[in-house]
């Protein structure tokens, strides 16, 4: 099998690179050289690796920037998208889209299924949920998509490596401790989406580690597994405070817990608890 990983200098396009089965072939490709808002890209890319399966790691993710920047994040997050899979319909090969937790409001108080209704309500959630409808409405039955949330990798810039940083200065930290999700390592996510590119799944799903906690659950975590790794030497006060005290352009949903079981089922993967997947990733960074 071949593959075409867009978005690929991203976190989880790394993480797919390194983790990519050793009977796959794999062709990784970034903008500017593929440009999901210039389809002439994309088909060069497809007509000059030929791969029979498309990975969608590529998107606009500035969540609060987004809220200014409303039609450069509906260009690649929807139009570019929309291309990609257009590509794919036309060259009869499939696509993996990766999609966020960010197209739920947040406002029930059960893990979403990927049959609940979306209803996004930030500029970035609507641009992510309106990719997945045109990938829907183009492939219909050769798509794959995958919900995802609250991503890191110890490539690129994320909460886990923000946190450290902080936590090796003099100050205290303060975290909200009312939004409610699940941490998840990018680099399970990969093995995850190998696993449902080769066994050729459709449809949507969701993916994240397993358990729950708030960004308040995750920073302790974060300082108490740091200490216990050596990248920390000390251990700074950490304090739960609301949403109201860090106020963001972007709203975020108060709890985007989602329902894996389907993914877990279809894919056979047990599913490791967040804390032990952030506890494998900070031995990278050792």
């Amino acid at each position: 099998m071949k593959v075409l990983i867009t978005g690929v200098h991203g976190q989880l396009g790394w993480e797919l690179t390194r983790t990519c089965p050793s009977n796959i072939t794999f062709f990784g490709a970034d903008y500017p050289k593929i440009d999901l808002c210039d389809r002439s890209t994309i088909n060069k890319w497809i007509n000059t690796t030929h791969p029979d399966c498309i990975i969608n790691a590529a998107a606009y993710t500035d969540v609060d920037k987004a809220e200014k920047e409303k039609s450069k994040a509906l260009q690649v997050n929807h139009k570019g998208v929309e291309n990609l899979a257009l590509e794919a319909k036309q060259a009869k090969i499939r696509l993996a889209h990766i999609s966020t937790d960010f197209v739920f409001n947040g406002e029930q108080s059960r893990p979403y299924s990927p049959d609940d209704k979306p209803c996004p309500e930030s500029v970035y959630g609507k641009s992510k949920l309106e990719g997945e409808l045109a990938v829907k409405e183009i492939l219909i039955h050769k798509a794959l998509i995958i919900r995802t949330a609250w991503l890191y990798s110890s490539h690129g810039n994320n909460f886990v490596k923000n946190m450290l940083n902080l936590m090796k200065g003099p100050n205290s930290i303060n975290v909200i401790d009312e939004q409610i999700g699940t941490p998840t390592w990018a680099y399970g996510l990969a093995n995850a989406v190998w696993i449902a590119v080769r066994k050729e799944l459709t449809g949507t799903f969701h993916y994240t580690d397993a358990g729950v906690a708030s960004w308040y659950d995750f920073a302790v975590a974060i300082q108490e597994e740091g200490l216990s790794a050596g990248i920390l030497t000390r251990a700074n006060p950490i304090h739960p405070v609301s949403t109201s005290k860090f106020p963001t352009p972007a709203k975020r949903p108060m709890y985007s817990v989602l329902d894996k079981q389907s993914m877990w089922q279809a894919t056979g993967i047990t599913p490791e608890h967040w804390r032990v997947n952030l506890r494998s990733m900070l031995r990278e960074l050792l």
